[in-house]
């Protein structure tokens, strides 16, 4: 049962109103997770800036992605499983890249590099071994890469952390259970 009610465009009011309009203009129509952030337009507009900000970067929207699906299974996200599965599609992801990202890896040596530290980030909340660092760069990769897939761990976590405590209505296709490897 959801916890947090999303606010739509046409119930929110003030600065909240004001971030949905943009959403929605932004991507053509509502999410329930950006309704449900709206409770609190200064967490919303937050998570805006931040993911905006992200998008500049140096990481490709692809890598974001499987980024984005390896944090949501380490995590238990269904809505954002389902978000970026969605997402990801619509990128070019085949099934077994999306698959493969869930599980931390990837066919391609760098981006299985940088999904290994993400999924390490996750899993040692940030207490990194050198040996991990020491891969993304043997993978050829600089500070620049690491520092911003550390960023997108926690862009991720937030919204991870946010759905399952808010359980909010998965408004996308719901991502296939991920078979035992």
């Amino acid at each position: 049962m959801t916890r947090i009610q999303p606010l739509t465009v046409d119930t929110a009011e003030g600065r909240a109103k004001d971030l949905l309009e943009a959403v929605q203009k932004k991507l053509g129509r509502s999410l329930n997770m950006t309704g449900a952030l709206a409770a609190a337009p200064a967490a919303l507009d937050g998570y805006l800036q931040f993911s905006g900000a992200l998008a500049k970067g140096s990481l490709p929207p692809r890598i974001r992605e499987q980024i984005a699906l390896t944090v949501a299974e380490a995590n238990g996200c269904e809505y954002c499983l389902a978000a970026h599965t969605a997402i990801g599609g619509s990128l070019g992801l085949s099934k077994d890249q999306v698959t493969a990202a869930r599980r931390g890896t990837s066919d391609d040596a760098g981006t299985a590099a940088l999904l290994r530290l993400a999924h390490r980030v996750v899993e040692t909340r940030g207490q990194v071994d050198d040996a991990d660092i020491q891969a993304v760069r043997d993978a050829g990769f600089g500070d620049d890469a690491i520092t911003e897939v550390v960023a997108h761990v926690a862009l991720n976590v937030l919204t991870n952390f946010f759905n399952n405590v808010a359980h909010t209505p998965v408004d996308f296709p719901a991502a296939p259970e991920l078979a035992l490897a």
